[in-house]
């Protein structure tokens, strides 16, 4: 029986006013597993008054030890709920179990990391020129985040976020994507069982109506987005109307760059892993494989091959390597990709089409595709796909390789593959990007900042600079002299 998943709003769960719902739909057998509630534009108003009501006067008040003793109560409720979760997940939006399972713990570990933060943020002491006078340097949260999610790793990317805008002090309100809803209203049962205070954290649900209405509420201080450059565009263009800041990760078009004195089976597997894991549909997928002529020929046949065992089924078995596209309109718009490559001319070498074949017959399935001798001008090399599409493109020395990875509006991530040391430390200072990974690709820690550059967005998450994104800084001068002065001149 599937589901119904509702609000939650000033700590109660609760149906939306209007009694509107929408289906979940499992991609892997069209099947409906859930009905999510979709909020009104009331139900917004109410979460974002009672994140006001909340902030000023219980959250505010916390003190850091005690916003660390929720954080991580709420990452031993993850923990222990992880198996159910990642199997909602997988259901959900058809992502691997193999995968889902590991994001799980790693929510889990970036809660704790948080839950750690939450009473290290120290101020600064400022020595001035004035004898008389004691300068401190503090950091305060906003207030009211809004956090928008996308679909492709609602707990992973909600994590991100949702604990640093915690730990710093501020009241959480989610909203995840249409596409994939319920382990996000899941996490926020956690943190409610954890015992987060009433309108700490809220989840409205709903579609791009319920985002609009989020982030262009004045009563909301501070915007954390994750999704395409499209609707980033839109958000921070109303947001500065309203003069409200904003961190964004958005999306990308990354070069995987493969030199030929690298390790040729490490930088194979490398590159099936950069386009191939969770079925390409990720931000930081290495969709342009950058490779030198010298070992060009020898990748593309290698990856043609390996294309071809990926082991495709139903993605909530641990055997399998590859599961769907995560809903219907990204099924069709990642053929759309296929077919414009065909068109430009590229040479296919894998895949190509919707995948068919036993078990596969009901999901989004699309079979791993390979094009060789794409060019950077081609639709398919230059616009984001978020799917399991590979571009070869052959380049021949340091310079060209730059060249084509930087010929891009995105910036979020690269790789390079190269046994050189010195040509790794070139390349790492010359391709623009967030995330540079040598030698590896597709790792992250909750240590490790992470975020974009150019239209892949700005502002970082995780790491300490994560945490520093949901808090302002705030000085306080201190006159001890005792002295008199003259008001009508500042002092300085």
């Amino acid at each position: 029986m599937a589901e119904n998943y509702q609000l939650f709003i000033d700590g109660k769960w609760r149906d939306a006013s209007s009694g509107e719902t929408m289906p979940a739909i499992n991609p892997y057998n069209q099947d409906v597993h859930a009905h999510v509630a979709v909020a009104s534009l009331g139900d917004v108003e109410e979460a974002v008054a009672a994140a006001r009501r909340a902030f000023s006067t219980v959250w505010s008040k916390t003190t850091p030890g005690e916003r660390a003793k929720l954080l991580n109560k709420a990452a031993d409720l993850i923990d222990a709920s992880a198996d159910r979760m990642a199997m909602l997940e997988t259901t959900d939006n058809g992502k691997v179990i193999r995968e889902t399972g590991t994001q799980m713990g790693y929510a889990a570990r970036i809660f704790r990391y948080f839950a750690g933060w939450a009473d290290k943020m120290h101020g600064d002491v400022v020595p001035l020129d004035q004898k008389d006078t004691l300068d401190l340097v503090i950091r305060v949260p906003f207030g009211v985040v809004a956090c928008v999610t996308a679909w492709n790793s609602p707990v992973a990317i909600l994590t991100n976020t949702l604990p640093a805008a915690l730990a710093a002090g501020n009241c959480v309100i989610l909203k995840p994507s249409e596409h994939a809803s319920t382990t996000t209203v899941e996490v926020v049962r956690l943190c409610e069982q954890a015992g987060f205070p009433a309108g700490v954290v809220q989840v409205v649900t709903g579609a791009g109506d319920v985002g609009a209405a989020l982030t262009s509420h004045t009563g909301v201080d501070k915007i954390s987005f994750t999704g395409s450059a499209a609707i980033g565009r839109k958000i921070a263009s109303v947001a500065g109307g309203n003069l409200k800041p904003v961190t964004m990760e958005l999306g990308g078009k990354s070069p995987n760059i493969i030199f030929d004195d690298a390790d040729f089976d490490r930088a194979l597997v490398g590159a099936l892993a950069g386009i191939f894991g969770a079925t390409g549909q990720t931000c930081i997928a290495g969709s342009r494989l950058l490779v030198q002529r010298g070992i060009y020929d020898r990748m593309v046949e290698g990856l043609a091959a390996r294309a071809g065992q990926i082991v495709m089924g139903d993605p909530r078995l641990p055997e399998t390597e590859m599961g769907t596209a995560a809903n219907e309109p990204q099924f069709d718009k990642i053929l759309s990709f296929i077919e414009a490559a065909k068109h430009d001319g590229a040479r296919l070498v894998a895949g190509g089409g919707r995948a068919e074949g036993p078990g596969l017959d009901k999901g989004w399935f699309i079979q791993p595709t390979i094009f060789a001798d794409v060019r950077n001008d081609m639709k398919v090399a230059a616009e984001e796909i978020f799917g399991p599409v590979l571009s070869i493109i052959p380049f021949t020395d340091e310079e060209e390789a730059v060249q084509i990875a930087n010929d891009t509006p995105y910036g979020l991530a690269s790789g390079i593959w190269s046994e050189n040391i010195s040509r790794c430390l070139r390349m790492m200072r010359a391709v623009q990007s967030g995330v540079v990974w040598v030698n590896t690709y597709r790792v992250a820690a909750p240590q490790a900042p992470f975020g974009g550059m150019k239209d892949s967005g700005f502002g970082r998450v995780r790491g300490e600079a994560g945490i520093l994104e949901f808090t302002q800084t705030r000085n306080i001068f201190i006159d001890f002299s005792g002295d008199k002065r003259d008001p009508f001149a500042m002092k300085f």
